[in-house]
C-alpha cells in the first residue's frame, strides 16, 4: 500500500470496530469465544490502550531524535487494567486518540516517515514501521470482535 492508502486504513480503523460492535448486549460484549481468548469488552479496552501507547510512540517518533521505544506486556495489562469495565469511556479514547494521529500523519512532510528510533522488542523502529502495524491493528481486532461475538476463537 502507498502512504496515502496506509493513512486512509488507520483512518478507518474506529468505524470498522464500531460496526464489530453495533447492536452488541453485554452477553455479546462477555462472550469468551475461547479459552486465553480475549472477549469484544477486552478487545475494546486493549485498543484504547494500544492506541495511547502508539500515540506517544509516533510523537516520540517525529519529535525526537533515535527515540527508545518500549514495549509492554498487553496480556499483564488486560489482568491488572480492569478489563471488565464499561466500553464507552475506552472507546472514545481509542477514537480520540487515533483522529489526533492521524492528523498528525496527513501534516507532517515525506521525511518524517522515515524518522526512526529502537523497539526494545523489535529493533529499528520508524515511523513507516509504526504506520504499517497500526494501519491494520484496529481492523484486525474488529475482525476479532465478530469472531467473539460469535463464540468463535
Amino acid at each position: 500500500m502507498t502512504r496515502d492508502e496506509l493513512i486512509a486504513r488507520y483512518a478507518a480503523g474506529p468505524d470498522d470496530v464500531a460496526a464489530a460492535l453495533e447492536g452488541i448486549s453485554d452477553e455479546g460484549l462477555d462472550r469468551r469465544p475461547g479459552a486465553g481468548e480475549w472477549t469484544a469488552r477486552e478487545v475494546v479496552h486493549h485498543l484504547a490502550d494500544s492506541e495511547a501507547t502508539s500515540y506517544i510512540r509516533l510523537r516520540r517518533l517525529v519529535a525526537e531524535d533515535a527515540p527508545a521505544i518500549v514495549g509492554y506486556d498487553q496480556d499483564l495489562w488486560a489482568q491488572r487494567l480492569h478489563y471488565d469495565a464499561p466500553i464507552e469511556p475506552p472507546l472514545a479514547v481509542f477514537t480520540a486518540v487515533r483522529a489526533a494521529s492521524t492528523q498528525l500523519l496527513r501534516s507532517v512532510d515525506a521525511a518524517a516517515f522515515s524518522r526512526a528510533g529502537t523497539h526494545d522488542e523489535h529493533g529499528v523502529y520508524s515511523v513507516t514501521t509504526w504506520l504499517e502495524i497500526y494501519a491494520d491493528h484496529a481492523h484486525d481486532h474488529a475482525d476479532q470482535i465478530r469472531k467473539a461475538r460469535r463464540g468463535a476463537a
